[in-house]
């Protein structure tokens, strides 16, 4: 059993995916190619914004909006703690402070209340200018973005949506990605919309911003890539991962319909024993990642192993509490749930061609280990 089968995607679209990066080979335009440009162009159309500039990888892809923002020395960035490292990696590598805040215990995603608190704290102690707000659309599913944006507009901050989970995912009729003044996301391979290597993409619909990204990842390239008008980096798709976005963007839209299928089987299997995730306000959650919680998770996790089935647990320890940033600014309110997740969540395998009779087994698993008369029950 896989945790993520990209095997079975693979096979599913083989004999396309052999043409197109034929294609690739056979014309010899390794680096921006023409079907980069025609991926960033589909990929516009199917998120629904102005402009995608594509880029080398999803790291890239937080720290370019922030060069392009002109944040840097001085200035305080907002991020949540419970996530992966690159949200908060970024803002240090462009000598700005993250500030960490807190999450909701429901959605995963940046609690509003705690970054109220943050932004109140950076802006009385004065050592700090607010910018900007980085909030990750958790395992898929979107933030809370019409609170995020209002918070923003009062305060005169740049929103990024790291997305780098989330795309397919959806919310109030808004695909992830086209949140915030600016969106990310990564082509990493396991990622809902991944290619075979490294690969991200930005995304806007500010005419000039979108120009400043794509000159900041061409080594600040002006008219040529030989006129350098800014100090940028080397951060460009390869044309091969565009052609292999391509076709598993034609069928993207189908393996969202798929993965819901699997989440909510899991919601029913498992939500009267562990807390179980499920999609919340109305939103589509892309379902990068499955998470359930419980009290014995490390029992419950070693278990899985025994049976043949994989777990994973995302994330052992909250970004403050790692050595890398335990000493940047955190909310005044403390960071409880962030502290509280990693001893209690398990992500489940998640992928659009998961089995039933797979996916029935890892609940039946579950569910004898736990028992079902358990005490623990908390539906998300």
């Amino acid at each position: 059993m896989q945790f993520i089968d990209l095997g079975a995607q693979r096979e599913r679209i083989r004999d396309r995916l052999k043409v197109a990066i034929d294609k690739v080979v056979e014309d010899g335009r390794y680096i921006l190619g023409p079907q980069v440009a025609e991926f960033e162009k589909k990929l516009a159309a199917y998120v629904g914004v102005k402009h995608v500039v594509a880029c080398a990888n999803g790291t890239d892809a937080l720290l370019l909006p922030l060069f392009g923002a002109g944040i840097g020395p001085g200035d305080a960035v907002f991020v949540p703690s419970f996530t992966f490292a690159a949200t908060a990696e970024v803002v240090a590598l462009a000598k700005a402070e993250p500030v960490f805040i807190d999450v909701d215990p429901d959605t995963y995603n940046i609690d509003i209340a705690s970054l109220e608190a943050a932004i109140g704290m950076i802006k009385k102690e004065g050592r700090l200018k607010p910018k900007a707000i980085i909030p990750v659309d958790l395992f898929g599913l979107a933030a809370d973005y019409e609170a995020i944006m209002a918070i923003a507009k009062r305060e005169n901050l740049l929103v990024i949506e790291d997305a780098a989970q989330s795309m397919g995912g959806s919310a109030e009729g808004t695909m992830c990605g086209a949140f915030g003044h600016v969106g990310s996301t990564s082509f990493y391979p396991a990622k809902p919309l991944g290619c075979y290597g490294d690969g991200g993409a930005m995304f806007t619909n500010d005419d000039a911003l979108a120009d400043k990204l794509r000159s900041f990842a061409f080594h600040g390239k002006g008219e040529t890539q030989y006129d350098n008008i800014r100090v940028g980096i080397n951060s460009r798709l390869d044309t091969l991962q565009a052609a292999i976005l391509i076709e598993k963007l034609a069928i993207l839209e189908d393996e969202m319909v798929a993965r819901q299928a699997v989440a909510d089987r899991y919601a029913k299997g498992l939500g009267d024993i562990v807390k179980a995730s499920r999609n919340l306000s109305g939103g589509r959650s892309a379902w990068a990642q499955y998470a359930i919680e419980t009290p014995k998770r490390d029992g419950l996790k070693a278990h899985l192993g025994e049976k043949g089935i994989p777990s994973v647990i995302y994330y052992v320890k909250p970004l403050h509490e790692q050595v890398a940033y335990r000493d940047y600014p955190r909310t005044p309110t403390g960071l409880a749930v962030s502290e509280k997740l990693p001893r209690q969540i398990l992500c489940l395998p998640m992928h659009a061609y998961l089995s039933e009779a797979d996916q029935d087994r890892i609940i039946e698993t579950i569910r004898n280990y736990i028992g079902s008369n358990s005490a623990h029950v908390a539906a998300a």
